[in-house]
C-alpha cells in the first residue's frame, strides 16, 4: 500500500506547522528582552500587536489568495518543457517513492526558488510600485521575532506569479509554494538581536540575524542591502552584500517614518503617497516614473533613491 506524502487537491501550508515555534520565540525572545531592559515600552508593545495583527490578517487571506495561486500555476505547468523535474500523474505526485527517487529534484527546486526570490525581493525595493506592497514589512523600528510576522497583505495578491518560470521549467506547482513556505519559516529566524553573529562559514553561505538588521535598517549605508531568503550568496554574487558594523545594532525602519500602529495606514500609507505623487507628476513620463522607478525618485525635488544617497554619502 503506497504511502501517500501530499493529498495533492490540498495545499498544506508549512508554516501552519511552524506557528508554535514561532510563538515559543516571540515569547522566549521577549523574556531575554525583559531580563536585559528590566522594562517595556508601550510602543513596544504596540508595535508588537501590531506585527502580529497583519500577520494573522496575511495567514487568513493568504488561504484564498494560495489556492488561486495552485490553479493559475497548474495552469502554466502544462505547458512545462521538460517532464524530468515533476510527478507525470497525481497519484504518482502523492506517492512518496517518487520523491524518495527524485529527491534532487528537490534540492535543484531549493536553489532555484531561492534565486527568485531573491529577484523578486531586489525588485520590491527598486520598483516603487512593488515597494508599496512591500513596505510595511520595513515599517517597525524594532527588530525582534515579531517584526517577521509583520507581512504584507498586498503582496499577496502578485509574489506567487514570480514563479510561474518555475512551473513552465517543469517543476510541480505545490512543490514551488512548499519550498517557498519553507524559505518563509527560514525567513522568521533572522528577526532579531538576541543573537549577535553565527559562525563565520554559516553568514558567509546563509541570511543570518547580523545580515537581515543591515536589511532592516533606515541607515543610508544599509538601504537595499542584503535581499537574501535563505543563502547570502546570491547578495554576495550580485554586489548586495552588506556586512554589519559590529559596534553597534542599526537603525530601524524606513526613511520616513510613518509613527502609528493602525493596520490600514502601515497597509496602504505608500500607495496613497504614489497617488498623489501621480497626482501633481505634470505629465505622462513623470507619473510612470513615480510608479515604476525606484522609491525616492522626484521630477521637481531632491533625488532620494538610496543608491543616490549613498553615491553622495561616499
Amino acid at each position: 500500500m503506497a504511502f501517500h506524502f501530499y493529498n495533492p487537491f490540498d495545499f498544506n501550508d508549512p508554516v501552519a506547522y511552524a506557528v508554535p515555534g514561532f510563538i515559543l520565540l516571540i515569547v522566549a525572545e521577549f523574556f531575554l528582552y525583559y531580563r536585559k531592559h528590566h522594562t517595556v515600552t508601550k510602543e513596544f508593545y504596540k508595535d508588537a500587536a501590531a506585527s502580529l495583527e497583519l500577520g494573522i490578517g496575511s495567514t487568513i487571506l493568504d488561504l484564498g489568495i494560495k489556492a488561486i495561486a495552485v490553479g493559475y500555476l497548474l495552469w502554466f505547468y502544462q505547458f512545462r518543457v521538460t517532464d524530468t523535474l515533476g510527478p507525470a500523474t497525481i497519484q504518482e505526485f502523492g506517492n512518496w517513492q517518487w520523491h524518495k527517487e527524485h529527491w534532487y529534484v528537490w534540492v535543484l527546486l531549493f536553489f532555484a526558488q531561492d534565486f527568485i526570490f531573491y529577484w523578486y525581493h531586489r525588485f520590491a525595493h527598486e520598483i516603487r510600485l512593488l515597494w508599496a506592497a512591500h513596505v510595511n514589512h520595513h515599517s517597525s523600528e524594532y527588530m525582534h521575532y515579531s517584526t517577521a510576522l509583520r507581512q504584507s497583505w498586498l503582496e499577496l495578491l502578485f509574489k506567487d506569479a514570480f514563479y510561474i518560470p518555475l512551473a513552465l521549467i517543469g517543476f510541480h506547482p505545490i512543490m514551488i509554494l512548499t519550498m517557498y513556505q519553507i524559505n518563509l519559516i527560514y525567513q522568521f529566524l533572522p528577526h532579531t538581536e538576541t543573537i549577535k553573529r553565527m559562525p563565520r562559514w554559516y553568514e558567509f553561505i546563509f541570511n543570518s540575524p547580523a545580515h537581515h538588521r543591515v536589511h532592516h535598517s533606515s541607515e543610508i549605508r544599509y538601504l537595499d542591502k542584503n535581499y537574501a531568503g535563505i543563502l547570502i550568496l546570491w547578495d554576495r554574487i550580485f554586489g548586495t552584500f552588506f556586512d554589519e558594523d559590529e559596534k553597534a545594532f542599526p537603525v530601524y525602519g524606513i526613511t520616513k517614518n510613518i509613527h502609528t500602529n493602525n493596520l490600514l495606514k502601515i497597509t496602504f500609507h505608500e500607495v496613497a503617497a504614489i497617488w498623489q505623487d501621480v497626482k501633481r507628476a505634470p505629465d505622462i513620463t513623470s507619473k510612470l516614473n513615480y510608479i515604476f522607478q525606484s522609491p525616492g525618485w522626484s521630477h521637481d525635488g531632491e533625488d532620494q533613491r538610496a543608491k543616490t544617497l549613498q553615491r553622495n554619502l561616499k
